[in-house]
């Protein structure tokens, strides 16, 4: 049948089973929303306050669903808004598209109102992206873009449609999506003999999950093969959910904010079974001293991500959950008690603390936890409190923390939590917020009142930027350049005169009274909780030093 792009666009986007879109209008892409409008009972689309939020929404919802996102901006500097969204969906393999609408074919280049090549500003930051100037290719590219955005390492797909190609018409025929195979034709026998082999052998091996094991649902696979195995488990950031953090296995978190326990265990360990994770400097510290007594075996979908930041012994490419299915097929049960003994020994030896006589992050973190029992879904922006975050809630499955990782967006977690709530309406959902990023987007609580997303925006607020204040402490001198807040910006009017419930939090007491009722009156709600600017985030790698070197509280009162 004949209809024209919009009809196309929104055609596709029904046989993908897309249910919401979050995005902004504007001129070039009008008729896109004008014909959502007549498909509102099929997509529904939230209006934000900003496209970077919509972004974020659309980002949110696909780690919390699994699903993939979708967000709309005009062109010009609606497009460009969405940019830093985009960016952190493709350093955490995030799988979004984003449908951005140009001027018309004959404007192109021209320097026209509103026009900007969104295709060449986010070549670099997409998996792939398209510019759609031919209404007879936009079905195609559409189906394309999903099944790029979702298969093998996910990450976000950009298309853009000139005004003229959302008008002209076309012939459209529905096609049933394809179905997103997995990755397994670059898992080799051979590849996995030889690591099963390395596994066997080990005396004292070590299991590092990051965010691939999440992706890929391999949490049931994960589980079984560090029973086989019987080793200590640590993780990435971006790895939270995927072994079981209440396991007695589970030591905590890798790297520059990991725990002792894993970092001194990592740094003594035979081996390094490393499942869907990338060596990001965050994790290994210094690169020549990660590990250095260890062989490392790796799987990975990316090949590019083998040897790319650390030399391995042995690799498995392809998807980790079909990788762990092979290697605990072939996997003899093994023993490493007293291995296992030791590491537990040092988790005891240096467990997480925090002063608990006044309202500190860790107290959030552990009382958000105990109110929730460990179920709710977890966003952060960036800084201490997202790892106090990392720290202190126990995440028992995959896609309950949703954090910016690999980029480190400040201003991602409101959006992310409106999106996350969205899709899984079932789960109580809780953004984490400093009061340095929440002013970077604090004008989306007007998207979650509008919808009434009931959402929880916790601002951990020290009147610093409490991350950089921390660097500037230990690294520079106590010399706090433009890292101070201490204005009179009030976040619980704020938040009101948004259509939001506002709480002044100071005590620890009061925390828990308010974040009770907030969960019960499900409506969005902030907490503005006040903590004292030189709280810190311990245990601490200082830049360029080994993950054997971390270092607690004792620095700091040095200083």
């Amino acid at each position: 049948m004949q209809l024209n792009g919009s009809q196309i666009l929104i055609e596709c986007l029904k046989e993908q089973g897309v249910d919401t879109v979050f995005g902004y209008p504007g001129g070039a892409i009008l008729n896109v929303y004008d014909e959502l409008y007549k498909n509102s009972d099929k997509i529904t689309h939230i209006l934000t306050s900003h496209e970077q939020g919509a972004s974020h929404a659309a980002d949110g919802y696909a780690r919390a669903t699994g699903k993939v996102g979708v967000c709309f901006a005009t062109s010009g500097p609606g497009a460009t808004n969405l940019v830093t969204g985009i960016a952190t969906a493709y350093m955490d393999s995030v799988p979004i598209v984003a449908v951005t609408c140009n001027v018309g074919v004959s404007l192109l280049g021209k320097d026209s109102f509103q026009e900007i090549d969104i295709t060449g500003v986010t070549m670099p930051i997409t998996k792939h992206n398209f510019i759609v100037k031919d209404v007879h290719k936009l079905a195609d590219v559409v189906r394309s873009a999903f099944k790029i955005a979702a298969s093998g390492r996910p990450g976000p797909v950009l298309i853009d449609i000139t005004k003229d190609a959302t008008a002209a018409m076309a012939e459209y025929e529905y096609k049933k999506p394809e179905t997103i195979e997995r990755v397994t034709d670059t898992i080799t026998e051979e590849a996995v003999d030889k690591a099963v082999e390395m596994i066997a052998q080990a005396k004292k091996p070590f299991v590092f999950v990051g965010g691939g094991a999440v992706i890929s649902g391999a949490d049931k696979e994960l589980a079984e093969f560090v029973k086989k195995l019987h080793a200590p488990v640590t993780d990435s950031l971006m790895g939270k959910g995927a072994f079981n953090g209440t396991d007695p296995l589970y030591m905590g978190m890798l790297g520059m904010h990991g725990t002792k326990a894993a970092n001194f265990g990592v740094s003594e360990c035979d081996l390094l079974v490393v499942v869907g994770a990338r060596f990001s400097d965050r994790v290994t510290g210094n690169a020549k001293k990660f590990a250095t007594n260890a062989k490392i075996v790796q799987f990975d979908i990316d090949p590019a991500e083998i040897n790319k930041n650390v030399k391995v012994d042995a690799s498995v490419i392809g998807d980790v959950r079909e990788v762990l299915k092979r290697v605990n097929d072939k996997l003899p049960q093994q023993n490493h008690d007293e291995w296992v003994t030791y590491v537990e020994g040092l988790a005891k030896k240096y467990p997480l603390t925090y002063h608990t006589d006044k309202l500190t992050g860790p107290y959030i973190m552990e009382k958000i936890y105990e109110v929730t029992k460990g179920d709710a879904i977890i966003t952060t922006e960036v800084g201490q409190h997202q790892m106090w975050a990392a720290q202190f809630y126990k995440y028992k499955e995959p896609r309950q923390l949703l954090t910016s990782g690999g980029l480190g967006t400040m201003g991602y977690g409101l959006g992310a939590s409106i999106g996350a709530k969205w899709g899984r309406r079932d789960k109580t959902v809780i953004n984490i917020a400093g009061d340095g990023c929440f002013r970077m987007n604090m004008n989306e609580i007007a998207t979650a009142t509008r919808y009434n997303i009931p959402v929880i925006e916790v601002v951990v607020n020290n009147h610093v930027l409490g991350m950089v204040r921390q660097w500037q402490t230990l690294f520079y001198g106590q010399r706090y350049s433009a890292t101070v807040l201490d204005d009179q910006v009030d976040f619980v009017k704020l938040a009101e005169a948004m259509g939001a419930k506002g709480y002044k939090v100071t005590t620890c007491e009061e925390f828990e009274a308010a974040i009770k009722d907030a969960i019960a009156l499900n409506i969005p709600c902030l907490l503005d909780c006040h903590i004292e600017k030189d709280d810190k985030v311990f245990p601490m790698v200082a830049p360029g030093a080994a993950i054997s070197e971390a270092f607690g509280e004792e620095k700091f009162l040095d200083c």
